[in-house]
């Protein structure tokens, strides 16, 4: 990197179908334990899929918000009301990441602190509207459009719309932690981690914070996403074991999985968290995002992932033989997966057969705007531990995807190319390198 101030990585918390503890979270990867599971958080009986990557261990109650304590504790447990769980899953993140970066209410400069949120588009829930609506069904049964001014709306909550805007995660992380620093929400879909990411860093390299919370908050288990999803894209359905739906890469894959998380990591100006003697989970040395479509408006996702490998490459000043392993976007549909394949031989073209490709989506599916934080902390914990867990499900190369697919432990390098991208090509990269104390 050409600046002086290097950034690290201070803290990590998520919300995953995988548990909400990093160390839960690490013992399910090496075990090769699934988080997709028959749906349980509403009917799936007329669904062409029945199952999902559910956060099961994550309810709301205040204990998931890690050890806040006093009029901080007070503050969130009032705040749940104006979140919707998407909110409250990221919230909750990013207090587990403060407190594992030893970084309570009072520790920080406000002004020299702030959040960079990725989200994807938010949803109502069918419930904020039941009561409305029935207040609007005439003596035949029939919804009369009429009466919803007068009859309807007033049954809603006047803090409906609070619940569902996208920038409300920073919002409320910021207020409930007095982070008066700069502050931005992406709304990205599957690009929107590693570009928070990707911001954050930028932040704090060209001098404006010093420390920067970086995360994102995304699902697919919503019943009006679940609809999005079923009829605009390709999802596994019901003819497969749920453990087994989702398998990256593999030539039997049938399409992704839905599921839920959060994410958030804490970044720091290197010298500012050796004085305070933080713990250091590694470094971020590059980023890069790009968008592609043609004269058509039809995304091009291998060459929006291919800029997007090499900028960050680039943009930290090292060649691909430098990467230990690549997380890939690894959605588990046939057209996405050969895109991402392509791009990473195009990127590694002279050691394409070498460069390990792992995807933890195979473990939980797609997170939407979360998987992309949920498993940059996979491959970062990954090289804490010196050792890369295999792809879930992984039992037949598929001859269009000719990569270095891991499909056994092997050693997960000293550093990760973490890479996703979005059904309308927009792709974030983010490079992170072990800590090596220098």
């Amino acid at each position: 990197m050409s600046s002086l101030r290097r950034v690290v990585i201070t803290g990590m918390g998520l919300i995953s179908p995988l548990g909400n503890r990093l160390e839960a979270f690490w013992e399910a990867l090496a075990a090769g334990r699934s988080g997709v599971a028959p749906l349980t958080a509403f009917p799936a009986t007329n669904l062409p899929t029945k199952f999902a990557a559910e956060a099961h261990d994550f309810t709301g109650a205040i204990d998931n918000f890690g050890p806040v304590e006093g009029e901080q504790k007070k503050a969130i447990r009032k705040g749940l009301k104006l979140m919707s769980r998407e909110s409250q899953m990221g919230v909750a993140s990013a207090q587990c990441a403060l407190a594992d970066a030893g970084l309570p209410v009072g520790k920080l400069d406000p002004e020299r602190a702030g959040v960079v949120f990725g989200t994807d588009y938010m949803l109502t829930l069918p419930d904020d509207f039941t009561a409305g609506i029935q207040r609007c069904i005439d003596e035949q049964g029939n919804f009369d459009f009429s009466r919803w001014a007068p009859d309807g709306i007033p049954q809603v909550t006047p803090l409906w719309l609070l619940k569902y805007l996208p920038n409300m995660p920073a919002s409320h992380i910021a207020i409930f932690n007095d982070l008066r620093g700069p502050n931005n929400s992406l709304t990205m879909r599957e690009a929107a981690a590693n570009a928070a990411v990707g911001e954050a860093f930028r932040t704090i390299v060209r001098g404006s914070a010093d420390v920067m919370l970086a995360g994102a908050t995304g699902t697919r288990v919503h019943p009006m996403k679940m609809v999005h999803a079923l009829t605009q894209e390709e999802v596994a359905g019901n003819g497969v074991e749920a453990t087994r739906a989702s398998r990256p890469f593999d030539l039997n894959r049938s399409g992704m999985v839905l599921g839920e998380g959060a994410a958030t990591i804490v970044l720091e100006e290197l010298e500012s968290a050796r004085a305070r003697g933080a713990k250091i989970y590694g470094e971020m040395i590059g980023t890069a995002s790009s968008s592609v479509a043609n004269q058509q408006g039809i995304s091009q996702r291998e060459t929006a992932l291919a800029n997007v490998m090499a900028g960050s490459l680039r943009d930290a000043g090292c060649k691909p033989s430098d990467v230990g392993h690549v997380h890939a976007h690894g959605l588990s549909t046939r057209s996405c997966d050969e895109d991402e394949a392509r791009a990473i031989r195009r990127v590694f073209e002279n050691g394409s057969g070498q460069v390990p490709v792992t995807a933890a989506k195979s473990y939980f599916g797609n997170l939407g705007a979360a998987s992309g934080l949920v498993e940059l902390i996979a491959s970062v914990l990954a090289i804490q531990h010196g050792q890369l867990f295999p792809v879930l499900n992984y039992d037949t190369p598929d001859p269009a995807c000719p990569i270095n697919v891991v499909a056994q432990p092997v050693a997960a390098g000293n550093s990760v190319l973490n890479v996703n991208v979005t059904p309308q090509g927009q792709a974030s990269a983010v490079l992170v390198r072990k800590w090596d104390g220098e």
